[in-house]
């Protein structure tokens, strides 16, 4: 009868556990909150939505904390474990691209075609050019790029970790972790000095509605990755992750370069090409 109970297979099935019905109960509070936030309709509404921020955050902690001890000390993460991984981090990523493809659409849709016939009352605000007249844009080759050069080392500081952890140096490991937490913060200390100096709002128009939700979310992206790292930081420090077990660290290196090359398209499309509106995009 012991032998009835006895694992013969590489697949992992999950314990029963409290946390989807925790973190759904704590996301509709949330909501909830929010939105009475949002419409004034409480005066508690600030309170309700603490909760719900406090309830997730207590749910990802406690679920995360749950799949660690899975992959390290129980030994679930087998090897057919881990590609069933790998493809549900392919697919987040993915579908966070296609999130990313919604803004670059909103801001294209009115760059390229300023004057769209079909939308009678653009042509008014844009002035017929992009950016629209008034708006005095970020110089491109100052601010931006110096958070270009610092994502970019921040991609080579968190391969060398990698590099690090395949051939088993532990130090290598924690310095490239490391750097790779300092530069991602020291990116977004820059990236909020910029958003302070700003000189055109998110409200009002259209340039700045689509330039703050492009940025700010890749700025919100690059924040979750950076604790993302801290964590995988934390996990080395008390020993996780192996040569050939590292599942962790893996994603949060995918992550780290999804989020580098969105800052690329961004500082390409965005900064540099639509730059200057004493040089804007004219289609008259």
């Amino acid at each position: 009868m012991a032998d009835a109970d006895a694992k013969n297979h590489d697949y992992h099935l999950v314990d029963p556990s409290p946390w989807p019905l925790v973190g759904a109960i704590s996301a509709f509070i949330l909501a909830v909150g929010a939105i009475m936030w949002m419409k004034h309709l409480s005066p508690v509404a600030p309170l309700v939505f603490g909760v719900g921020v406090v309830g997730t955050l207590y749910t990802m902690i406690g679920w995360w904390n749950d799949v660690t001890k899975e992959a390290q000390y129980q030994g679930h993460h087998t090897r057919v474990v881990q590609i069933s991984h790998r493809y549900g981090m392919i697919l987040f990523i993915a579908s966070e691209v296609m999130f990313f493809v919604a803004w670059f659409w909103a801001y294209f849709s009115t760059a390229l075609y300023p004057t769209d016939v079909h939308q009678v009352v653009r042509d008014q605000f844009l002035g017929g050019q992009w950016p629209p007249k008034g708006i005095e844009t970020f110089d491109p080759w100052h601010l931006p790029l110096l958070n270009t050069l610092i994502l970019l080392t921040s991609g080579t500081t968190v391969t060398w970790a990698h590099h690090a952890l395949l051939e088993d140096d532990r130090e290598g490991l924690k310095w490239g972790l490391i750097c790779t937490v300092v530069l991602g913060a020291l990116f977004t200390c820059v990236q909020a000095y910029e958003y302070s100096h700003a000189a055109f709002a998110f409200s009002g128009h259209i340039y700045g509605a689509t330039f703050f939700m492009a940025t700010g979310f890749h700025g919100f992206h690059v924040l979750v990755g950076t604790v993302f790292l801290l964590i995988c930081l934390i996990r080395t420090y008390q020993g996780h992750f192996t040569p050939t077990q590292h599942l962790g660290f893996e994603f949060a290196a995918w992550y780290w370069h999804f989020v580098d090359v969105v800052w690329l398209f961004l500082f390409a499309c965005i900064y540099v090409w639509g730059h200057g509106a004493s040089t804007g995009i004219s289609t008259h």
